[in-house]
């Protein structure tokens, strides 16, 4: 009889931590599968963080390079905003939206 009274009370715990752990796997707020998915999340988030960090880098030494340089500046100037001088003309050549679709393609 004392056996069976322990082999009871073990089979209590047992089917008291299997529930437990079938409500933290599947059914809790926090369960696994929702943290592998925001575990996921945040690595692209930190990939992204990484990028926009280098694309900042890379603007600030561009602004930098167009305030210590003027003829830098110049040439932004008019490759971006199409400027150009009094004695210049500028011609504007584009492609049609169809022929570069299907290069795409």
């Amino acid at each position: 009889m004392h056996k069976s009274f322990l082999f009871r009370y073990k089979l209590h715990y047992l089917i008291a931590l299997a529930g437990f752990a079938v409500w933290m796997l599947f059914f809790d707020e926090k369960d696994y599968f929702t943290q592998q998915k925001r575990k996921k999340e945040l690595q692209k988030l930190e990939q992204k963080i990484e990028y926009y960090k280098t694309e900042i880098a890379e603007t600030r030494k561009q602004v930098n390079a167009l305030d210590k340089d003027p003829a830098m500046l110049e040439k932004y100037a008019r490759e971006k905003y199409f400027m150009k001088r009094d004695n210049e003309d500028v011609y504007i050549i584009e492609l049609p939206n169809d022929s570069i679709q299907s290069k795409v393609e």
